[in-house]
This record gives structure tokens, sequence and C-alpha cells, in this order.
């Protein structure tokens, strides 16, 4: 297992698109596991997408378990996650790996059905809410080549320089 480095915006590969990944095999299944010591290694963090290390495959880990008072799933390997359904709104403050300096207010479904294969590429379906499903969806966004800055709300306070180091 190896830690990997983050890409940190500017840098122009952070737009890239992630292709499907077709077969969980064992080129991805160790992948998946330098990912999620990667992320084990990041106080605080509780997601991290394939495109922020630069590899560009549909893959994401979300892990808000640490904060049990948001319902959650436990640790997630999603690989081809898809969000089948939607409802509600939510705006809240995220943060972001190759965003480290700052944080913004983004607006994000509440509730969400996410579709995907697990590390073991098993079909699985999940109905998230609140934090988790923020995570779930903000994660998603890098596969697409999307930073939580280019959906901040509001006028004021939307972007702030973190103080939490």
């Amino acid at each position: 297992m190896a830690k990997l480095e983050i890409l940190v915006y500017p840098d122009e590969r952070l737009r890239q698109v992630s292709k499907l990944v077709k077969t969980v095999d064992n080129q991805i299944v160790s992948f998946i596991s330098d990912l999620e010591e990667t992320l084990s290694s990041l106080h605080g963090c509780v997601g991290i997408a394939a495109p922020q290390v630069g590899r560009f495959e549909r893959i994401i880990i979300v892990d808000v378990s640490a904060r049990p008072q948001h319902k959650n799933h436990g640790h997630l390997v999603l690989i081809n996650p898809v969000i089948i359904s939607n409802e509600g709104n939510s705006v809240g403050r995220e943060g972001c790996l190759s965003v480290p300096d700052y944080t913004g207010k983004v607006n994000r479904s509440k509730y969400i059905v996410v579709k995907a294969q697990d590390g073991f590429g098993s079909d699985v379906t999940y109905p998230m809410e609140g934090y988790e499903a923020r995570a779930v969806q903000h994660e998603i966004d890098h596969l697409n080549g999307k930073l939580f800055i280019d959906s901040l709300v509001g006028k004021r306070n939307n972007l702030k320089k973190r103080t939490d180091f």
C-alpha cells in the first residue's frame, strides 16, 4: 500500500472527467487500498475521489462514521456511482483536499439514492441523507471534473479562508 499525492487546484487535471471502471480486477483492488490508506492519513477527511490522486476512473470513498451524530452507512467504496434519485435542498459549508485553504457554501440535495458497485464489484444501492449525502455528491462531482468552488451559493460569506489548521 502507498499514500498517494493529492492534486491541488488550480491543477487542470482536476477538471478531467473520469472513465467508467469496466472490471474490478486486482489492479483496481490494489488502487482502492492505496486510496483508503491515503484517506485514513488525512485527519478529519471524510471522502476522496480517484481523480484527486491523478487516476481518472470513477471510484470514490466516503466515510462519515467518525461523526456519529450523522446517519451513515459506514465506510463506503463506490465504483461507478450514479445518483438515481434526489430530493430536497440544503446549503452547507464544504471543504476539499484539492482546495485546501478554503471552504464555501454549496447547495446539495438533502436526500439521495446512489447506485454503484462496491470494492468487490457487487452492485449496491444506498439511500442517504444529510451529511453523508452531501459528501457523496461532493465526491461524485470530482468524477465529473467539478470542484465545490464551481457551485458556491450566496453573495456573502460564500468562500472563506480555512482557519482549522
